[in-house]
């Protein structure tokens, strides 16, 4: 089969083969035929090694596609079914799953330690798929959690988001922050995830959305898709502010990744409120605060992993607001490629002009 390839961390681009096997068959696991992926930021972090990811591998953790077969012992799943890839499934027995926190189980980060990709052509090469998955492929094996079922009214497109960027976004309005009716929101990074937030952030009632990204067409887009203001960095006290009267926001998102946004973000948090830290960055970029500030702001600081909640119970939440048209998963897609066009979509992504881009398997 084919699939996009990176031989070694922090290549440029990507080699799509048409001689890799998805291995791993047996018991537990299923077969999937992927329709769609997402191309996530992750992806070029993992790519550049801002993520932690052996390699080489395949990229991708967003997708959507039928079941081609399941091995012995699985049940709910049968060929022919609709799924969308969960690349954090929970395994319900550890004790953050048991503690109800099912998005810190560390079971599916079990699976990105071995291969499930073999390169057949040339000299023999295992290969590992991205966070255990690796959806820049045709076919994937998977441990059965990973394959969670679809309605038929869900495009593959529409459901390889809710995979990921869509649940993460919306999940950290809802079940990290909980932002309330009628509160003052700043969103600072505006790529298909802080979409997500402010659209979530709109479902949640906030009255006022500030959207801050340094790429003009995404600031346009954050107003479409529901942000009340939109600005560049430089702009950002400017709005503070006019919005705020200068003492904060109830509810800031960063959704970069990067110490020095998140800094930012916790300065132009109002008292008291809440910084809800959405973005995934660097294990060597450390975040600093003095213990005079942290005590005497009562500033709450609140990462956010997946949606921070039940992923399953975040994935129908999202399909029955999308059907409700509460909120707009088509708009997010700006590029629909196809799996050999792959270098082009992340040309796209790196310079901010993509908002999302779905790949056609």
């Amino acid at each position: 089969m084919r699939a996009a390839v990176l031989h070694e961390t922090g290549q440029d681009k990507l080699e799509v083969l048409d001689d890799i096997e998805a291995v791993g068959f047996g018991p537990g696991k299923v077969r999937l035929r992927l329709r769609a992926t997402g191309l996530c930021h992750s992806d070029l972090s993992a790519m550049a090694g801002v993520l932690p990811q052996p390699a080489p591998f395949i990229p991708g953790h967003e997708g959507a596609g039928e079941v081609l077969d399941v091995g012995d012992g699985v049940t709910g799943l049968s060929a022919g079914d609709r799924v969308l890839v969960c690349w954090l499934p929970a395994c319900g027995d550890c004790p953050a799953c048991r503690r109800g926190q099912t998005e810190l189980c560390l079971a599916g980060f079990m699976n990105a330690g071995t291969p499930n990709f073999r390169r057949s052509g040339g000299s023999p090469q295992e290969l590992f798929g991205m966070s255990g998955t690796g959806t820049f492929a045709e076919q994937i094996v998977l441990p059965a959690a990973c394959a969670v079922p679809i309605p038929d009214d869900v495009p593959y497109d529409i459901a390889a988001l809710i995979g990921c960027g869509v649940t993460t976004g919306l999940g950290a309005v809802f079940n990290t922050a909980r932002v309330e009716a009628g509160s003052s929101v700043a969103v600072i990074g505006c790529g298909g995830v802080g979409i997500s937030v402010i659209q979530g952030a709109r479902a949640s009632g906030a009255a006022q959305i500030v959207a801050v990204d340094p790429v003009e067409s995404r600031r346009e887009a954050a107003l479409r898709f529901g942000a009340t203001e939109a600005v560049a960095p430089d702009g950002l006290d400017t709005a503070k502010n006019s919005v705020t009267a200068g003492e904060g926001f109830d509810y800031v998102f960063e959704v970069v990744g990067r110490s020095a946004t998140a800094r930012r973000a916790y300065e132009i948090t109002r008292r008291g409120g809440t910084l809800c830290v959405v973005g995934a960055g660097a294990l060597d970029d450390f975040l600093q605060f003095n213990m005079f500030e942290l005590f005497f702001d009562e500033k709450r600081i609140l990462p956010s992993l997946y949606g921070g909640g039940d992923v399953l119970r975040s994935y129908r939440r999202t399909i029955d607001l999308w059907r409700a048209g509460r909120i707009d998963l088509e708009g997010l897609i700006t590029h629909r490629v196809r799996l050999g066009e792959i270098n082009d979509a992340i040309g796209q992504m790196r310079t901010g002009e993509a908002l999302r881009t779905c790949i056609e398997i």
